[in-house]
């Protein structure tokens, strides 16, 4: 048995060499397409707290988020326009100029008004169903942030990074730190001036400038970015996170979000 057992395997050492000379040097690497990524819709909420109408906006916006989830519908009030400055003029503590280079570019032209996935302005009346159509659709870049925040310099390392799913993607990478839990006064729908109003998930800042910097990958590419941003005194680290998606001229592919602080360091 043993003189056999030793022809048998140089056999079939010679049938598998013959057999991998056979094929192709293209044909031996087998190209698998990305896995489909579900997915997220971005609300930028054009509101004020002069705007006797934008609390029930707010509340349209908890109801999705509820139902869908935060990390699935992120929303960032943009508190911009005549509703978040007094008559006179004078902004309040929630407006910022960037907000309002936001508002112009959109031409609001009342308030409360949104924009989902930056497909142009709408009704609050009209989110739910295009919300519900974009979160059935497939993105065509996965995206992910992360943030490392150091106490003593109040400077905050935001990672941003994915991959390409279908297709290649050219536009604008944009990051924003918003801030939720803030008590501030807001105009009621009756009429009434509420001060112990709670603002959430108010826009704070652009990190990377007012329209985000270029971004492209290809299909299965994998790309990452790095940004720095020192918040300001009295801005309230535990309450704020990072806002990052990926955008053209037709509108949002994704939206991603997650705390600056990461809630295990609390």
């Amino acid at each position: 048995m043993q003189p056999l057992r030793y022809l048998v395997l140089p056999l079939l050492s010679l049938l598998f060499l013959t057999a991998c000379s056979e094929i192709d040097e293209d044909e031996r690497l087998i190209y698998v397409k990305p896995t489909p990524v579900g997915r997220n819709v971005l609300i930028e909420d054009f509101t004020g707290q002069r705007c006797v109408n934008c609390p029930t906006a707010t509340s349209e916006i908890e109801k999705l988020q509820e139902y869908y989830g935060e990390d699935h519908v992120i929303a960032v009030g943009i508190h911009s326009g005549p509703f978040a400055k007094s008559v006179r003029g004078v902004p309040y503590p929630l407006y910022t100029e960037i907000g309002d280079e936001y508002y112009n570019y959109w031409k609001v032209e009342s308030q409360p008004m949104g924009v989902i996935n930056r497909t142009g302005t709408c009704d609050y009346l009209s989110w739910g169903a295009k919300v519900r159509d974009d979160l059935s659709k497939n993105a065509q870049v996965s995206l992910e942030a992360s943030c490392d925040y150091d106490k003593a310099s109040r400077n905050a390392t935001i990672t941003v990074k994915g991959n390409g799913v279908e297709g290649s993607v050219s536009g604008s990478l944009q990051v924003w730190l918003t801030e939720d839990n803030i008590t501030d006064f807001q105009l009621m729908p009756d009429g009434s001036r509420n001060d112990a109003y709670v603002h959430n998930h108010v826009l704070r800042c652009a990190v990377n400038g007012t329209w985000g910097v270029s971004f492209h990958v290809g299909e299965a590419e994998q790309f990452i970015y790095d940004f720095t941003q020192i918040l300001d005194d009295g801005w309230v680290p535990e309450n704020m996170h990072v806002v990052a998606f990926v955008y053209d001229d037709t509108g949002v592919y994704q939206v991603t979000t997650c705390p600056v602080v990461p809630r295990l360091e609390w």
